[in-house]
């Protein structure tokens, strides 16, 4: 690297100036001021932890996420965290010890070993909330329209809402008594919706016929609500716990169609995102200007059980900065401040700090500079007339 060069950052890493600093800050309030009247506490996790710590429960892909360090101190591995939801879910088991439901939200930046998406970014600002200690369903349609009322006030326009339950996949492959390796190879497929390469693993693993053919069917069990009415007759004599997550997955998306009736909504069984350790109903929101799933979320129940209690979870989460990209005029830095000569006058600095306490913006100009009112951001600018200073535009 050349001395011309050091002004680079590393590939995927970036940095937001003045404007768009300025549009983060606003909406991050605004969100956090919303989650709040929910009854959603803020909680601040660190930015690194103990490896275990981080991926406890979040399966493979996370791990991959991961930036790994050695702690100086004890020797212990540590990573730089690349998702908060498993630093809520140790909050809640560990340091709050509440035997109620508790409502949690967070913000911040994580860091992601490599992007998402060809020349994304791999330091999203995180913007989440979980809600740990109830197994309902009015806990996801909580989870579910607060993640809605997220992306409504960053303005995103034109939302789709894709909903799916891991259960029914997790139910079919107990009953079928795959292990692992199997379990993992099939969802790998599923997930691509690979329709020649599920028959083929499927007919390798010489399951009974009605098994092998409700196993195949989740890769082509995707559309509107009444693609829910198929699956209940494809699935006819599937186990107890995969007809349970398909009622689950009517009752809720019944539900979100009664909340949001303008909503368009699409059902997925094959919809396995987070499978290494959701556990129910998920759920992701996408819109026309974005190829990738602008936000995400669903029940993840036991995560804290490596933290001394296995509490029944769900929450939701997305990347600020793509929302505010996506968000249009909102969150748009304030218009034009006010610059203020070089003067020693009392009165001046009176009506400085009466401006300011106002909610304007002063931007006192120094002794030998030269003040560019464009630069400074400054539209109107402090003159005296007679013995009073006012405000007149540039």
């Amino acid at each position: 690297m050349t001395a011309l060069d050091h002004w680079l950052l590393p590939e995927g890493i970036g940095e937001l100036l003045p404007d768009e600093a300025w549009r983060l800050e606003v909406l991050r309030r605004r969100l956090l001021d919303l989650y709040r009247t929910w009854g959603y506490a803020l909680v601040i996790p660190p930015m690194v932890e103990f490896l275990e710590s981080l991926l406890t429960g979040t399966g493979r892909d996370l791990d991959l996420q991961t930036f790994k360090l050695t702690d100086q101190l004890t020797g212990r591995m540590m990573g730089v965290r690349a998702d908060m939801t498993p630093q809520a879910a140790r909050i809640d088991a560990h340091q709050l010890k509440r035997e109620g439901p508790v409502r949690l939200c967070y913000l911040g930046t994580v860091v992601h070993t490599r992007p998402n998406e060809f020349g994304g970014s791999r330091s999203p600002m995180q913007v989440g909330a979980e809600l740990f200690g109830h197994a309902g369903k009015e806990s996801d349609l909580e989870i579910l329209d607060l993640m809605l009322e997220t992306l409504k006030v960053t303005g995103v326009r034109q939302i789709y809402l894709d909903l799916g339950h891991v259960g029914i996949f997790h139910g079919l492959a107990r009953q079928a008594g795959l292990d692992a390796d199997q379990e993992a190879s099939l969802f790998d497929v599923l997930q691509r919706k690979a329709v020649p390469e599920i028959e083929a693993m499927l007919e390798a693993l010489q399951l009974d016929q009605p098994l092998r053919n409700q196993l195949q069917s989740l890769a082509r069990l995707n559309g509107k609500r009444d693609i829910l009415n198929k699956a209940r007759a494809v699935l006819r004599g599937a186990n107890d716990s995969v007809i349970q997550a398909l009622d689950e997955l009517v009752e809720i998306g019944d539900e979100v169609m009664r909340r949001w009736p303008d909503l368009p909504l699409h059902f997925d069984l094959a919809e396995l995102r987070g499978y290494g350790y959701q556990t129910g109903v998920v759920f992701a929101a996408f819109t026309p200007a974005c190829g990738e799933e602008i936000a995400r979320g669903g029940r993840y129940d036991q995560v804290g059980e490596i933290f001394g209690r296995a509490r029944s979870a769900t929450g939701f989460s997305a990347d600020l900065k793509t929302l505010i990209a996506l968000g249009g005029d909102n969150g748009d830095p304030p218009g034009g401040a006010i610059l203020a000569p070089v003067e020693s006058d009392p009165a001046l600095q009176e009506e400085i700090v009466r401006l300011r306490n106002a909610g304007e913006i002063v931007v006192a100009s120094l002794p030998g500079q030269v003040e560019d009112a464009n630069d400074a951001g400054c539209n109107r600018r402090l003159v005296k007339k007679g013995n009073a200073w006012v405000v007149e535009a540039l």
